[in-house]
């Protein structure tokens, strides 16, 4: 079976063929490296040199693709040279080889290439001067480092160069993938945040809307519409208020104006008030302290706004109770509501509510629990518990 070779870099095929034509030209005019009387030269004239220059030639087309082969081919080559009267040409195109072994080839090579020219290079300089005692036989070496260790040298110093190179703009590239990660991650985290803020200023109010527009479509009653109405109204306006500040709020640039204040603790009263307008009946008990954190605040006033529209949408008749406790350093808020088949209209939901409500609790890095459990207060009865844990300060709730 026929082996296949490797096809030859463009360059090469370039660089092979100025060899190959620079040669035949000093052939042709007859220029050698050597004299034909020269003790060293075995094959004197000038056809010998020509096929030493021809078999480099072809090794300058291996230089890219097979350097290893093509260096110990021109290796053999060059030395069938120096029997001969010489080419400069087969000379320059044997230092290009070993440079291109060195940058082309495998990385043991390029190691190990300059340190074996070294050592040829130290020996040619040092056997040939202890036998001959002479200061001329220092020039073999000097030859010897020309042609074999400086461009073995040169080629790892590029190889080097290239390396270091492609190294940063391998981390310039994972830089750059990094900060995309990070800012998609930035995005993706601004939209859920503004989602959960969304979903909680406006999902009371519509919530509150949709089960009083039910109420008053089925029942004739004017004086239970006109109350629906004026709640309606109530609640479409403050949640048209709600959305305005949100909207300024992503229209704001930061530039003139202050940034709208978020809610806090301060506000459950009138927040307590709103849902007992909505046909709640709430009890607070409230005891959170002062010195509050800022973002805890906002969650717990979130997730207790939260609750209390869950509580109009889908509890059965009874209290709710809202309850803040603070007690090592970890604020802990209750809402619960009577849990079973009510009489009351219904509004849909999507769930997002009890996602967000573990969201915040987890960006805090607290706790979240929601779900039915048994009444103490009612023998069988069932309540909607709804718990979270919001550290003060950095750290896993106690």
């Amino acid at each position: 079976m026929a082996v296949r070779l490797p096809r030859p870099h463009r360059f090469d095929v370039y660089a092979a063929s100025a060899g190959l034509l620079g040669g035949l030209l000093l052939w042709g005019i007859g220029l050698g490296v050597r004299p034909a009387d020269e003790p060293i030269v075995l094959f004197d004239g000038g056809w010998p040199l020509l096929v030493p220059l021809a078999v480099m030639a072809g090794c300058e087309l291996l230089r890219r693709t097979a350097p290893r082969t093509g260096l110990l081919i021109g290796t053999t080559a060059l030395t069938a040279d120096t029997v001969t009267q010489g080419s400069l040409v087969t000379v320059i195109m044997y230092t290009d080889v070993m440079y291109a072994a060195v940058l082309y080839g495998p990385p043991a090579s390029a190691r190990r290439i300059p340190w074996i020219t070294g050592l040829l290079t130290v020996a040619a300089t040092l056997v040939p001067f202890a036998v001959w005692r002479v200061p001329e036989a220092l020039l073999i070496g000097v030859a010897v480092g020309i042609v074999s260790f400086a461009p073995a040298s040169t080629g790892l110093i590029v190889r080097s160069h290239r390396e270091a190179a492609d190294a940063a703009r391998l981390r310039a590239e994972q830089t750059a993938l990094l900060a995309e990660m990070d800012r998609v991650q930035a995005v993706t985290a601004e939209r859920s945040r503004m989602a959960r803020e969304l979903h909680d200023m406006v999902a009371n109010h519509l919530s509150a809307i949709a089960i009083h527009s039910t109420a008053a479509l089925s029942l004739d009653d004017p004086a239970t519409t006109r109350q629906a109405l004026g709640v309606i109204r109530e609640n479409s306006v403050e949640g048209l208020a709600e959305m305005r500040r949100l909207i300024g709020i992503l229209r704001d640039t930061g530039g003139d104006t202050e940034p709208a204040a978020a809610p806090t603790l301060d506000g459950l009263a009138a927040l307590v008030e709103g849902a007992r307008a909505n046909g709640l009946d709430v009890v607070l008990e409230a005891a959170p302290g002062e010195g509050l954190p800022a973002p805890v605040e906002l969650a717990a006033y979130r997730i207790v706004q939260e609750s209390l529209t869950n509580a109009l949408k889908h509890a059965a008749r009874g209290t709710v109770r809202v309850g803040l406790t603070r007690h090592d350093g970890v604020l802990r808020v209750r809402v619960t509501s009577p849990y079973g088949d009510g009489d009351t209209p219904r509004a849909p939901g999507s769930g997002a509510g009890l996602v967000g409500m573990r969201e915040r609790a987890a960006l805090l890095h607290g706790t979240f629990e929601a779900g039915p459990v048994a009444d103490p207060d009612s023998a069988g009865g069932k309540i909607w518990d709804v718990r979270a844990a919001l550290p003060l300060t950095e750290g896993d709730p106690t």
